[in-house]
Formats: structure tokens, C-alpha cells, sequence
């Protein structure tokens, strides 16, 4: 388990890369012409993705378990976006505060222990409205033990969301440049 707390303080955040996730910026000029709504970002760090989503017209709301992320997004966060805000908690244990027509999660999936991952598919479905969409970056990586992150591949988020939710679709998305190749992005849309 990893102390997410002790990590940002020492400085140890490669996976901040200063901006949103590219897959997400495409996502949201591709599909700009949807109406608003709320979108929690589990994990959310410095919230370059949570103001990406507001600046689209969207409450976006970063959730993030390190007091120092949830402060860094806090900082960054200019105050003409006041539609995105950050809350510290623990998304996968709990209790939604609100419903969410997205959740959206950008490597959040490979940062958690595996054992967590049922955990993950049920606070999905907690904290989404029925029919909500949960759109995710997944670092496909090989299955180890030595994360985080910790390795995954298609067919086991297939295997896990698919009972609950629809897959819409899932392509390789524009990555990072030391992860292109390396990310697939799903959506799925919640079944009840």
C-alpha cells in the first residue's frame, strides 16, 4: 500500500505531468457539444483533469485520499473556475456525498492494490446516477506485483466492468509522450 500523503510531500509525483490527460482534452473537444453536468475525479492529484472538466461547462468535483494533492489543486485552481472543487476522501470506502453523471478516473484503476479492485467497480456505481458514464484512461501495463502501478490489460477491466456497466466503447487514445501506446480509454454507461 502506498502512502499517497508521504509521496506528495517529498515531491515523489512522476505521474504529474502538468496538464491533463491528452486523452481527456481530445475526449472533451470531441464531444463539447454535450450539456453540463457533475463529474467526480478519484485520485485527482493537482486536478489537471478536474479543471479541464470544468472549463468544458462541467461541476467538477477532485477527490483525492493526500491532504497535500487536494491543497496543490486547491492553489492551481484559478478562481474564474469556481465549477471545480476538491474534497479529500477515500473514494473507494466512502459514502457519496452527491451523484455524478461521470466519473472520470485517469490511471486511478492501476494505482490501487489489485485486491481493491472489486472495491473500485462498487464505488463506481455508488457514486454514479443510474445510467451514468464512468469514462477511464487505463495504464495497460503487465500484470505485476511491484506497484503501484500495477499492471492490467483489456480483458481484465472488461471482465470486471462489464457485468455492471455498457460498454459504449474504448480506443488508444493521444498519451503522454513516455505513454503513448501504453493507455486505452474506456465508456462505459452505468446498466441501471
Amino acid at each position: 500500500m502506498s502512502d499517497w500523503e508521504e509521496r506528495y510531500q517529498e515531491g515523489d509525483v512522476q505521474w504529474d505531468k502538468g496538464e491533463p490527460s491528452p486523452g481527456l482534452v481530445d475526449w472533451l473537444e470531441e464531444h463539447g457539444d454535450q450539456p453540463g453536468g457533475k463529474v467526480i475525479v478519484p485520485g485527482c492529484g493537482f486536478g489537471h483533469d478536474v479543471r479541464a472538466w470544468a472549463q468544458a461547462g462541467f461541476d467538477a468535483v477532485g477527490y483525492d485520499v493526500a491532504p497535500a494533492a487536494v491543497k496543490g489543486g486547491e492553489e492551481q485552481t484559478p478562481e474564474s473556475l469556481p465549477n471545480a472543487t476538491f474534497r479529500l476522501g477515500d473514494f473507494l470506502d466512502d459514502e457519496p456525498f452527491d451523484a455524478f453523471d461521470f466519473v472520470f478516473e485517469h490511471t486511478f484503476f492501476c494505482a490501487i492494490d489489485p485486491n481493491r479492485r472489486p472495491d473500485h467497480v462498487a464505488a463506481c456505481l455508488r457514486w454514479l446516477k443510474p445510467r451514468g458514464q464512468l469514462l477511464a484512461v487505463h495504464y495497460m501495463l503487465p500484470k505485476d506485483e511491484d506497484g503501484p502501478p500495477f499492471g492490467a490489460d483489456r480483458e481484465e477491466i472488461l471482465s470486471r466492468f462489464s457485468p455492471h456497466f455498457e460498454l459504449i466503447s474504448d480506443w488508444t487514445p493521444r498519451s503522454y509522450p513516455n505513454r503513448t501506446g501504453l493507455e486505452r480509454m474506456f465508456l462505459w454507461q452505468r446498466k441501471t
